[in-house]
């Protein structure tokens, strides 16, 4: 073989030995993409098997429990099989739960035992709107806090669409209630229940319908579209959140027919031991009425009781309420020396024929605290001070700085008072566009810093504010029967929109 020969048989072996390397290398090449596709695919399964699972947790943990008067508590709780007593279920009741309630008159009250989490509530709720009464006629006196729902440190609650009522007291030391929050419960909602007739009949006693007190921290409070209605509150309230609360809404609730303060966001009581004040909230859409201290025992014949009261609360907002005929409309101040209500925006509120005042900031004397920083604006204030007790439709009490009063319209009583100040600790306090309603045949007076006038530019140079307000009729559609609309020819209509 000539040397040229072998050498082209030279590389042609070693070329078939290349290919052959080559194809051994894809063979490799080809078991490890086989093997990651199968590893890909086994992660895909485990993970579709794993969320299959915590989906069948998620919804095992969205159970739902009955319970009926007919019910029995060796039940299984079914709507075919109900328990017989909300102790039970409450009992039963885990994070998803909804706790249905037939029909029906339930004398025992509601302990809530568990916490919710925040994507899944334990539920209490009336089923498929029957109406279900949780009722304290057959609780026995005893002197401590007594309630027909007690939520105590549990958190992701929500009571829904029940009734609770006739629960009463003679004992000075009973505080009677119908829901009560307490301790560090947060994210709790209140909705669409009705709570009447809770009663203290002694002197010094105490009662409430809704009760909100953070002796910890608390947030997330929701309480909207429920009726408070005839309860004998004694020195307390209706509806109140008091203590450490960051973060609430009160809303679309009717608060009517009761012998004291409607509803009322509290500071400064010693509730809780940092941070003791309401703030971060809103109060919105509610009626409020027929709310008086008046004959109450611990009151005499004071009228006194707030439609809507601040004491000592920060940052809220009160807007679109309609508030009648309780002794003020709405007030915001502190009751507790050098303590203030900060931040307190009151606008877009219809407050009429309350009667002591409209709307009042400041300490109502001088061992009060008083209000800072807030805001009254786009508010009607119609004929308050119905009790002729020199209230006026705005009254400024002690200690009140930097506030700003805006674009209201005010229509005095028959006391002919607009605005009442008899207090001097009133510094950088604003007004401007408002509208001092003028009538035929009244005389009508303005009194700041313990000074009456009787003109409207006689207040503006004392006041040195309220330069472009307006003394004139603001021409309500209906004023007489509740509609403030204002008609199309009114002159406000660019002031006010």
């Amino acid at each position: 073989m000539t040397s040229l020969a072998k050498q082209q048989r030279f590389l042609q072996d070693k070329k078939g030995s290349i290919f052959k390397e080559k194809g051994v290398m894809m063979k490799k090449i080809l078991l490890i993409l086989t093997i990651i596709t199968a590893a890909v695919c086994l992660f895909v399964y485990v993970q579709q098997v794993d969320t299959e699972h915590q989906d069948t947790k998620i919804a095992a943990s969205k159970q739902s429990f009955f319970v009926a008067e007919d019910g029995d508590d060796e039940n299984d709780g079914s709507i075919e099989e109900p328990f017989q007593s909300l102790e039970k279920a409450s009992e039963q009741a885990t994070p998803g739960t909804t706790v249905y309630i037939r029909g029906g008159t339930y004398y025992e009250s509601i302990k809530v035992k568990h916490s919710g989490t925040k994507a899944n509530h334990i539920v209490f709720q009336a089923y498929d709107g029957e109406e279900v009464i949780i009722s304290g006629e057959k609780i026995e006196d005893t002197e401590e806090e007594t309630a027909l729902v007690s939520i105590i440190d549990k958190s992701n609650i929500t009571i829904k669409g029940l009734t609770f009522t006739n629960l009463s007291t003679d004992l000075a030391d009973q505080t009677v209630m119908g829901i009560y929050v307490t301790g560090n419960s947060s994210h709790i909602t209140i909705e669409d229940n009705t709570v009447r007739n809770i009663e203290t009949y002694h002197d010094d006693g105490n009662g409430h319908g809704i009760a909100v007190y953070a002796t910890e921290a608390m947030k997330e409070i929701i309480i909207k579209g429920n009726l408070v209605e005839n309860l004998k509150l004694g020195a307390s309230e209706a509806l109140v959140l008091n203590g450490n609360i960051d973060g609430f809404n009160i809303s679309h609730n009717t608060v009517r027919n009761n012998d004291n303060i409607g509803i009322d966001m509290i500071g400064y009581e010693g509730t809780s031991k940092e941070n003791d004040f309401v703030r971060n909230g809103t109060v919105e859409s509610n009626i409020v009425y027929n709310n008086s201290s008046y004959g109450n025992p611990a009151y005499g014949e004071e009228y006194s009781a707030g439609g809507i009261y601040i004491d000592g609360g920060r940052n809220i907002t009160v807007d679109q309420n309609t508030v009648h005929h309780n002794d003020l409309g709405i007030e915001a101040t502190s009751e507790h020396h050098k303590k203030y209500a900060i931040n307190i925006d009151l606008t877009n509120n219809t407050v009429y024929e309350n009667n002591y005042a409209g709307i009042s900031i400041g300490g109502y004397d001088t061992d009060r605290g008083g209000t800072k920083n807030s805001t009254i604006s786009n508010n009607i204030l119609y004929k308050n001070d119905s009790k002729g007790l020199d209230g006026g439709q705005l009254m400024l009490q002690h200690d009140t700085s930097s506030n700003k009063i805006d674009k209201n319209i005010l229509t005095t009583s028959d006391k002919g008072l607009f605005i009442v100040n008899y207090f001097t600790a009133n510094s950088n306090n604003t007004l401007s566009r408002n509208v001092y309603h003028q009538e035929e045949d009244k005389e009508s007076s303005w009194i700041w810093k313990d000074e009456e006038y009787t003109t409207l530019s006689a207040f503006q140079t004392a006041t040195d504010s309220d330069s472009n307000s307006l003394y004139v009729d603001p021409k309500f559609v209906d004023a007489e029967n509740g509609d403030f609309t204002l008609k199309t020819d009114s002159p406000l209509k660019e002031i006010m929109e």
